[in-house]
């Protein structure tokens, strides 16, 4: 069938594919978008669905029957649920009646993400794990039926917990949202008992390791690959410098505003971990980095953000996975192997670590240079002063005497 034949979503592709275009979308992302939409409307014609009728399951089951060229990276799934949801905006369609059990469960989150912001004072970064922890609790021991949290049992957390952890190849913070959870629900009223207190403690076998970290020359490669992409090298490069040298963590390098770097006193607003903010020196390699992507490289987006996507509309990032993302391709790139097969943007940090420590820096200055709120954080780097740990280790005992 032509893609040009007139279908049911004919009328309204004009103003899905303006929505695109306001939002700096390429032109050629748009066509291709049309050209996906114009399937899904045969697909609607075939099964009898007009636009005014089309849910958002719906438009996510009839997306997946639209065929997908070879090497197309947009999934027609998730286009068919943004045209769906443009319908809903543009009044052709209307929003399916929540149930009332959806309607009692959507008021305990919106009930427990108050409690999280005003009680718990977590960040923003933060809450929306916490929340996804507990719709997923709740997805697990209820389902579609209606929640009734006096039924919780502290059977029904473990096996969330061990159903997690099945499928995770490391995750320690199940154990915390987990327990934020049910102590709201007791605060709340909704449980008897504090089911918090039955939530046992993942392990971190992890945590007797030495710190990963590359040397100096490794750091270098990482780099040095990252700016040579010819594509987004100079964003990359300024995001990992961030951590390389000034310690960043990647959430605190992608919150980075426009408006927290100060040019003439030559300074940078950190948003760090717990709402607080530290100023940080900006040095010239840094300041070349980031001057240098702000002019050549940063597209036209409408935010405040510091470093955003690439391609349009230039959104700022979710999460800092991007910043894992490009240091695995990095390392892939150098050729250099993590002695973990889990490698996160800490990497950098601890390597700045590693080398303050291995050029004579007390615990102290490491510690202020990472912004550790508390000196145990810091002790970990403590194993790699090899000089300082021989010089109180014990003599090995053999047989004659101890030498």
């Amino acid at each position: 069938m032509p893609e040009y034949l007139e279908t049911c979503v004919s009328p309204h592709l004009d103003s899905f594919a303006q929505s695109f275009a306001v939002a700096n979308y390429k032109a050629a992302t748009i066509t291709t978008y049309r050209s996906i939409i114009r399937k899904l409307g045969q697909v609607m014609d075939a099964e009898g669905i007009e636009p005014s009728a089309l849910t958002f399951d719906q438009a996510e089951r009839l997306g997946r029957m639209v065929p997908r060229k070879r090497g197309q990276t947009i999934c027609p799934h998730n286009l068919a649920r943004r045209f769906a949801e443009h319908l809903v905006d543009i009044g052709v369609a209307q929003p399916v009646p929540l149930t009332e059990a959806q309607i009692a469960r959507a008021a305990l989150l919106a009930d427990f993400e108050t409690y999280l912001v005003k009680q718990r004072g977590l960040s923003p970064r933060t809450i929306p794990h916490t929340l996804g922890f507990a719709r997923r609790f709740l997805d697990y021991r209820f389902g579609e039926a209606a929640i009734d949290p006096g039924r919780l049992r502290p059977a029904d957390a473990i096996g969330f917990m061990e159903h997690v952890l099945a499928s995770a190849r490391r995750d320690k913070t199940v154990a915390t949202h987990v327990r934020i959870f049910l102590q709201y629900l007791f605060g709340c009223g909704a449980t008897a008992t504090n089911l918090a207190l039955s939530v046992p403690k993942t392990a971190k076998r992890w945590g007797a390791r030495l710190p990963r970290h590359l040397s100096p020359d490794g750091v270098a490669a990482v780099l040095v690959s990252v700016r040579d992409n010819q594509r987004h090298g100079g964003r990359d490069y300024a995001m990992l410098l961030l951590m390389a040298r000034l310690g960043l963590r990647a959430a605190e390098v992608i919150a980075i505003q426009l408006d927290d770097i100060d040019w003439r006193a030559g300074e940078l607003l950190v948003r760090g971990k717990g709402k607080l903010h530290d100023r940080l020196p900006i040095t010239v390699e840094v300041g070349d980095a980031l001057s240098g992507y702000l002019r050549e490289e940063r597209g036209p987006a409408t935010c405040r953000t510091l470093f955003v996507t690439h391609r349009a509309p230039h959104r700022p990032f979710k999460d800092g996975q991007i910043v894992n993302a490009i240091l695995k391709e990095a390392l892939k790139a150098t050729g250099q192997k993590p002695v973990t097969p889990y490698v996160g943007s800490h990497l950098l940090r601890h390597s700045l670590a590693t080398q303050l420590v291995n050029a004579g820096a007390s615990l102290d200055e490491v510690g202020d240079v990472l912004r550790h709120r508390s000196r145990s954080s810091t002790m970990i780097y403590a194993r790699l002063d090899i000089d300082g740990l021989r010089s109180v280790a014990m003599p090995w005992p053999v047989t004659g005497g101890a030498r």
